[in-house]
């Protein structure tokens, strides 16, 4: 792939349309865009901008296509799969200053902003009018809804409430080509032509940059109970998790935490858990609506079904703040790991029922290659987040032996009718397993729909595609 790169006259035309104060090259912020929370990769681009609206978006694009230079779209750079990562170096077009709540439409149940908008704040925002945005990834308190939207991204709530691409009405998007336009209509049914609202969600930014969303929005539950589950065996608690569901009940959060990630957890966070020997792994359940009876009544008829699968005593959160610690345990499971050693994230999803044998085949495949893993998830989803840790492995290992049993990881998940990544997006880390689960017929149609929306490739290049 053959790109150019930005000289003198390219530069003093970014200055011309977004401003000098926002025309970067200086080595500081060459850094902090130069990776997000993938591993150890570094990228450095040539120069970052922050524009500031859609026009602006679409004068820099012009030119980039016009030129050939790479442009890789940023939010907050949370992505674990690479996807913000300037691999071809070129132009960083950050969305930070995108970051207006345009309207909150209490008639409708719908929202318009911009992608820069921090998921918490957004959340926060329409819960004070007593409304409800569900998708809630454990980063958050600083991921942009614009990289929720590229990675269509999950969270806890994901198992009662849907993922990001179930509450996008339309989008405002501005192509490769410079073009500014409008994916769909502002309605919760439509059935007129090509649905490219979808199309553009989980695109990893490949496709175009978003500059508005309209999201839908839901009113707000008023009660939750959460209640915190020891089992003796992890293989035991994840056969539990569908026992759930085949019950009748739809828990609001459904999480899965072996031992070793509650013992990263409590090290790195001030949250304490009981953590007896014999416990090897815990779920997290909550369940929520508007009348607390009704919850209590759904507490424990899930407490009968998880005793018949071995755990030991059931412990409920009392008060607000045992709930936002058990919540803090969970969402910085992510970080402690990190903070503990190099490692790699993956991202398995299968149907739930089957939980279990993907959590056995991971461990066995981890003994066969000489790998350590830490694994926890949205359990309710079947989404497991196995992180395999570096520790004493060889570099040479590391580099070699560790990605076939990925890719064996990942051929169990495809034959067990899952797939490679449930929320995190394929990216730059994960485009090299891409052939496990689809064809070359599959591969050939998204790279035709690529080629038709990006004609030079410039966008976000590097990314799913080898």
């Amino acid at each position: 792939m053959e790109f150019q790169k930005i000289n003198d006259q390219l530069l003093s035309e970014f200055k011309a349309i977004v401003g000098d104060e926002f025309v970067y090259t200086n080595r500081e912020v060459l850094e902090q865009n130069s990776r997000d929370y993938t591993e150890d990769l570094r990228f450095y681009p040539d120069v970052v901008v922050r524009p500031s609206n859609a026009e602006e978006i679409s004068l820099l694009l012009k030119i980039c296509n016009q030129a050939r230079v790479p442009v890789t779209p940023r939010g907050a750079g949370t992505g674990l799969s690479g996807g913000a990562l300037p691999v071809f170096g070129g132009l960083v077009i950050a969305t930070d200053r995108f970051n207006k709540i345009i309207k909150i439409d209490e008639r409708n149940l719908q929202a318009i902003v911009e992608p820069g908008v921090i998921n918490q704040v957004f959340q926060n925002a329409v819960m004070e009018k007593g409304l409800f945005y569900p998708p809630d990834p454990a980063s958050r308190g600083s991921c942009f809804l614009g990289g929720n939207l590229a990675e269509s991204a999950g969270g806890p709530k994901a198992v009662k409430y849907g993922v990001t691409k179930d509450y996008v009405l339309n989008c405002e998007v501005v192509l490769p080509t410079g073009e500014i336009i409008w994916t769909g209509a502002n309605v919760l049914k439509n059935s007129t032509g090509y649905n490219l609202t979808q199309l553009l969600i989980g695109s990893e930014g490949t496709l175009g940059i978003i500059t508005k969303i309209v999201f839908k929005l839901l009113p707000l539950p008023t009660e939750n109970l959460l209640m915190l589950v020891p089992f003796f065996s992890a293989e035991k608690a994840c056969e539990a998790v569908s026992a759930i569901f085949r019950a009748g009940l739809t828990p609001s959060g459904l999480e899965f935490m072996e031992r070793d990630c509650l013992v990263y957890v409590m090290k790195h966070v001030d949250v304490k858990i009981p953590l007896k020997d014999e416990i090897n792994a815990h779920l997290l359940i909550e369940v929520d609506g508007n009348d607390r009876d009704v919850l209590f009544k759904e507490c424990e008829k899930i407490s009968e079904i998880l005793y018949q699968y071995e755990c030991d005593e059931v412990l409920f959160a009392d008060t607000a703040q045992q709930k936002a610690d058990l919540w803090r345990a969970r969402r910085s499971a992510g970080e402690a790991v990190k903070s503990h050693s190099i490692y790699k994230e993956e991202d398995t999803v299968v149907p739930r029922a089957e939980l279990a044998v993907l959590l056995k085949g991971v461990k066995a495949i981890g003994a066969k290659y000489g790998f350590r893993s830490v694994c926890y998830g949205h359990a309710g989803d079947g989404n497991l987040h196995v992180n395999i840790i570096k520790e004493e492995i060889s570099d040479e290992d590391w580099n070699t032996k560790v990605p076939l049993g990925i890719r064996e990881i990942f051929e169990l998940c495809v034959s067990l009718g899952g797939t490679i990544s449930g929320e995190h997006g394929i990216g730059y880390v994960q485009k090299g397993y891409m052939d496990i689960a689809f064809n070359k017929t599959q591969m050939d149609l998204m790279k035709g729909i690529k080629d038709l929306f990006d004609p030079n490739g410039i966008l976000n290049p590097g990314k799913i595609f080898l």
